[in-house]
């Protein structure tokens, strides 16, 4: 009977130590991975533009962008006549934040006169894989999606998606990684690029 119930017990663990279910929280890697992505915001230009700015009127590169902000309200366009020496003149078109531009507009601090329009903060969608596929590691590589929850309104035209084409992608999920370490503070994201701060959550 001793022996039987030696047997008994050592089935039980074996089961048991197979049953063992994975204990990494996933929710605690998006909220860390959330602080991460979410501190960089999604803007129309990569590095920021001064404003007011002058553009040739018969370039369609120069004048696109912000022939497409015009539209959308964001900006003003007034026509001018740029003297050119020697040469005559050509068409220019002066172009400057209007009122709702204003409010749009998100300045850059270092810089006076530059700034850029922003049209959202990232957001984790889903936390899709982790490696290593163990319960204590310390640190792990994890693959996600995220995406701008919504455009505001004058982002979504047609206009200023064919004129800003990342605004077609935008709302759309975008695959990413980044190795998330244990620290007293939580998981924290160790690989975060320049301009987007590493967070960490319980």
């Amino acid at each position: 009977m001793r022996k039987l119930l030696a047997l008994a017990l050592t089935g039980a663990v074996v089961v048991g130590a197979g049953c063992k279910k994975n204990t990494v929280d996933k929710d605690a890697f998006k909220s860390a991975l959330n602080k991460y992505v979410g501190a960089k915001q999604e803007c129309l230009w990569t590095s920021p533009v001064k404003l007011p700015v002058q553009a040739d009127a018969s370039d369609d590169d120069q004048t696109k962008g912000f022939d497409a902000l015009t539209d959308a309200e964001l900006l003003t366009r007034k026509a001018v006549e740029k003297k050119r020496f020697l040469i005559g003149s050509k068409q220019a078109n002066d172009y400057d934040l209007s009122d709702q531009g204003r409010a749009a507009w998100t300045a850059d601090p270092s810089q006076p006169g530059y700034g850029n329009f922003c049209y959202g903060h990232p957001e984790v969608t889903s936390v899709d894989g982790y490696s290593p596929d163990v319960d204590n590691a310390t640190q792990y590589a994890v693959n996600y999606h995220y995406q701008v929850a919504s455009l505001p309104p004058w982002a979504s035209s047609a206009e200023m998606k064919a004129a800003f084409p990342k605004l077609n992608s935008a709302s759309a999920p975008q695959a990413g990684s980044a190795t998330l370490v244990r620290s007293n503070d939580g998981w924290l994201v160790q690989n975060a690029p320049p301009g987007a701060a590493a967070g960490g959550t319980q």
